[in-house]
This record gives C-alpha cells, sequence and structure tokens, in this order.
C-alpha cells in the first residue's frame, strides 16, 4: 500500500512524501524485527552489540561499541549489563587506565549468534520484497541522504 492511504496524508514535495516513508518504513521494519529478536530474549540494540562484537573477534573497547551502533543511544551501557546477566558478554576494566573497559562475546552468545543466524535471512528475504538490484539502488539512495548538505538548515 502506498505511504498516502496507509497513513491517508497529502504531501508537499516528493521529498517530504519520501521523508515520512522513510520514518514509516522504518518504523514497520523495526517492528519486524523486534518482533523477531524477542524469541531470543533480545532487543535489535542488543543484538547489534553482539554482532558488533562477533565482527571485533576478540575485546573491544565500549566506546567502539557505541561508536559501531546502527541506533546510538545513551543506555548502550545498560544494554551491556544486560547482555552481561544473560551471560552474553562478558566485560572487564583496562588495568593501565580504569577508565577504560573492554567487551567481548562469551561461546553463550556467540552460540545464540549462529541460532539467530539460522532463522534471520529468512525473515529478510520474506519481507523485503526487493531484488538484488532494487536493494542495491535503496542502499545507495539512502547512502546520498546521508551525505552533509553544504548549506544547514538548524531545524
Amino acid at each position: 500500500m502506498k505511504i498516502d492511504d496507509e497513513i491517508k496524508a497529502h504531501f508537499m514535495t516528493p521529498q517530504h512524501r519520501a521523508l515520512v516513508n522513510i520514518r514509516y518504513t522504518s518504523n514497520y521494519l523495526g517492528n519486524l524485527q523486534n518482533g523477531f529478536m524477542s524469541k531470543f530474549d533480545l532487543s535489535m540494540p542488543q543484538f547489534n552489540i553482539l554482532r558488533i562484537l562477533r565482527g571485533a573477534k576478540g575485546a573491544i573497547n565500549v566506546n567502539n561499541v557505541k561508536d559501531r551502533m546502527v541506533e546510538k543511544s545513551p543506555n548502550t551501557t545498560r544494554l551491556m549489563d544486560k547482555l552481561v546477566d544473560k551471560n552474553l558478554v562478558e566485560r572487564w576494566r583496562c588495568t593501565e587506565d580504569r577508565r577504560v573497559v573492554y567487551i567481548q562475546l562469551t561461546e553463550e552468545g556467540q552460540s545464540l549468534l549462529k541460532e539467530i543466524d539460522q532463522s534471520i535471512e529468512l525473515l529478510t528475504i520474506t519481507n523485503i520484497n526487493l531484488s538484488d538490484e532494487e536493494a542495491q539502488t535503496l542502499s545507495d539512495l539512502l547512502d546520498k541522504i546521508r551525505i552533509e548538505p553544504s548549506s544547514h538548515i538548524d531545524l
């Protein structure tokens, strides 16, 4: 269904329509992903942390994890606390500089990611109705949106 019909709106410009459509679609996809992750007792930000740690292939500074998050959040430490409580990650302070904290995926965390990997591809394929070429074009256009404009307007 088209965004105009979905939210019963009239848009001022094609750019306005595109912006609302991106936000609406992001929320739609987020709800699908959250429903999927709830089967594993995880939130999407927690899953994002686990994937970052898997990609790091070892211990990583907590600040580096925060920098790599898809959704920047002021409560990343609380998210990590929950992952520690679930024994999915381990965390420790640097002995030379107590301000530096490291985090690493546990064996249990790696096992959970393997379990999720077996199902997540199905979620992606069944819920994103785009060809490979269309998906690449969409990704390129979204990248283009994030390029800083030459004239910045404070909103």
